[in-house]
């Protein structure tokens, strides 16, 4: 074999290998990103529950009708909009029954099992259910 057939098969295999090495920290990233962003969902959806509930209390068991009690009232519940705005981390934040009685939310990811892979579901009372988004 000569000098050049040698130069280049070293050269390919340090490619191979970087190539691989390049692949697995690029997955450990997007795991990385994944678990941080439902915590930050999971959190989210807490602090959710807890003006919620707070709310709830102060006002002798009724529950706000729209966000903009928690957010603009005296005084403020949540500091932040999570349903205005399109999207926190990779999850969306949508409340599909809000009214005096109760309350039912959620967080879904933007992309499944590139966002995130579970969807969080809100109830009042504050019981969170998990599910894998691409069940859902």
């Amino acid at each position: 074999m000569n000098k050049k057939a040698r130069s280049f098969v070293t050269i390919m295999i340090v490619v191979g290998l970087s190539t691989l090495l390049l692949r697995m920290v690029i997955h450990k990233l997007i795991i990385y990103n994944i678990e941080r962003n439902q915590s930050l969902a999971l959190v989210n959806l807490k602090l959710f529950y807890t003006a919620l509930e707070n709310y709830a209390k102060d006002n002798k068991g009724v529950y706000p009708a729209n966000i903009n009690q928690l957010t603009k009232g005296n005084p403020v519940y949540l500091e932040k909009d999570y349903l205005a705005v399109s999207s926190v981390r990779g999850y969306e934040y949508d409340c599909q029954r809000m009214d005096t009685t109760g309350y039912n939310c959620s967080a879904a990811p933007l992309d499944c099992n590139l966002t995130g892979n579970k969807v969080y579901t809100m109830s009042t009372g504050g019981l969170i259910i998990a599910e894998d988004c691409d069940k859902k």
